[in-house]
């Protein structure tokens, strides 16, 4: 009982799920993916997933009676929205590296790239190089 009043407010979850997790996550998700089309840097997202938070948190008030100046529910609905807007921006970004530099990114998951291993190297020849976003070490 107490976990839930963690998480939501209202005397369903199903209405936590509703309009925090579908509604605000689904709108972070597709700020996160409009902000990596236009290469812009990924704080953005979480400027914008802290306006959403504020969004979330009105609809919580004006459909279903939640408390609207209410911290602890803004920083949950504003950290489900930054949440769901960083995966749609790394994913966005993935396609991106991969697409836009197919000569030397190559896919590494659905959230990752990685460096094409370089066939053109003559043996004993050193290459740079220049470690990219997303890469594992």
């Amino acid at each position: 009982m107490i976990l839930s009043t963690l998480i939501y407010e209202e005397d369903s979850f199903g209405v936590f799920l509703l309009v925090t997790v579908i509604l605000g996550g689904g709108a972070a998700a597709l700020s996160g993916r409009a902000i990596a089309e236009t290469w812009r840097p990924w704080w953005q997202v979480a400027a914008y997933s802290f306006i959403l938070g504020a969004t979330v948190r009105f609809f919580h008030f004006s459909l279903f009676d939640g408390t609207l100046l209410s911290a602890h529910y803004y920083l949950l609905d504003s950290a489900v929205c930054m949440a769901f807007g960083l995966l749609g921006f790394r994913a966005t970004r993935a396609g991106q590296m991969i697409t836009q530099y197919r000569w030397i990114n190559e896919a590494g998951g659905r959230l990752r790239w990685r460096r094409r291993p370089s066939s053109s190297n003559i043996a004993g020849t050193p290459t740079l190089h220049v470690p990219v976003e997303g890469e594992v070490r």
